[in-house]
């Protein structure tokens, strides 16, 4: 593997100076070889507090061997998040956004601190996407931030539900038209499994956008969280994050207007999440300060056809995006006419908007 690879963990490990650092290591699971190739972060935000990064540790699995397999050597790290939908309508809520910060911190002080040549980034709910990107527009190194898939449908009774309709049947309970006995029924029910809220919600809504961005690879991010798929999927994300490290391809040459452009746009398109606004603006803010951004009325919103089908504007859950095109057809939706985006760079080389 090219020296060239290895522009920043050669600093910590490289030399007589650096014997100690490499003795820490040496037993816990590695090798002189490993500490020899290039050092690719892998973080996330497995937690047992929710299903939406339920399935992290099992995915960052199989990211790792496929950076083994493209020659590099894996470290796996991970941060907090904290549940919008089950903090809601408590103060824990008031410590939403402000994770945000403490999770773009927090992968940006690790990959520092431990001189990662490549970072990639397994995202689920509300505050770990925006933060992930955060972390790596700060970083500016090789990186590939990833959505680890929404949740399927529940099965209540022989029709499909999610979250919302729980949410309707506690209304439905309070206004004598439901008995606690069903609303029991129902909430066992409704959320089968890992994954994040199933419809075009601030997280379903974000995992768009990282693929419109260029910072996920089209096609990874609609791939429902259980979908066997979203295993082989995973370990070529560890093949694609060597691909971008010998590329040297940075978030700086992707996170550029016309892409956030592109973003604001399917995400008007598809009824997605207001919450966007918030990110995107974030995000600008880290890669070139806030002139970067789309403007308040950004005239590619404005204009973009209303496509949103999803549950929280339309009757589709959040799984159904992978069967009907992915974010290819959204992002072709997302413009006037139908036409394909407008072209900018993609992590994965060439340009959104090509053929």
């Amino acid at each position: 593997m090219s020296e060239d690879l290895r522009r920043y963990s050669r600093t910590l490990y490289d030399g007589v100076p650096r014997a100690a650092a490499r003795s820490f290591l040496l037993n816990i699971g590695y090798t002189h070889e490993d500490l020899e190739g290039p050092i690719v972060g892998v973080a996330h935000s497995w937690i047992e507090t929710m299903p939406c990064n339920f399935n992290h540790r099992e995915l960052a699995g199989h990211v790792k061997n496929g950076v083994r397999a493209g020659g590099g050597t894996p470290m796996e790290y991970n941060t907090i998040a904290i549940s919008d939908g089950i903090t809601m309508g408590t103060e824990g809520m008031k410590t939403s956004l402000i994770s945000r910060e403490l999770i773009a911190d927090s992968i940006e002080l690790v990959a520092r601190g431990h001189y990662f040549d490549a970072v990639v980034c397994i995202a689920s709910c509300d505050k770990t996407n925006p933060g992930a990107v955060m972390a790596v527009a700060r970083l500016d190194r090789p990186a590939v931030v990833v959505y680890a898939g929404s949740i399927y449908a529940g099965n209540f009774r022989g029709r499909q539900v999610a979250v919302g309709e729980v949410y309707e049947a506690i209304g439905a309970v309070s206004a004598g038209k439901m008995s606690e006995a069903d609303l029991r029924e129902l909430e066992a029910v409704a959320c089968p499994g890992a994954g994040a809220c199933g419809g075009q919600y601030t997280a379903n809504t974000m995992s768009m956008v990282l693929e419109v961005l260029g910072m996920s690879p089209v096609g990874f991010n609609s791939i429902p969280a259980m979908d066997p798929r979203k295993r082989t999927a995973s370990e070529e994300i560890g093949r694609l994050a060597m691909r971008v490290l010998e590329a040297d391809r940075r978030p700086s040459q992707i996170l550029n207007r016309r892409a956030f452009e592109n973003a604001a746009a399917a995400v008007a398109a598809s009824g997605g999440s207001t919450n966007a606004v918030l990110h995107l603006i974030a995000f600008a803010r880290e890669v070139a300060g806030p002139g970067a951004a789309p403007g308040r009325r950004h005239r590619g919103a404005d204009a973009a056809p209303d496509r949103g089908r999803l549950r929280g504007r339309g009757r589709h859950d959040g799984d159904r995006p992978d069967a009907g095109g992915g974010v290819r057809r959204r992002a072709r939706d997302a413009r006037p006419g139908g036409g394909a985006p407008a072209r900018q760079p993609v992590l994965q080389g060439g340009r959104a908007g090509d053929p």
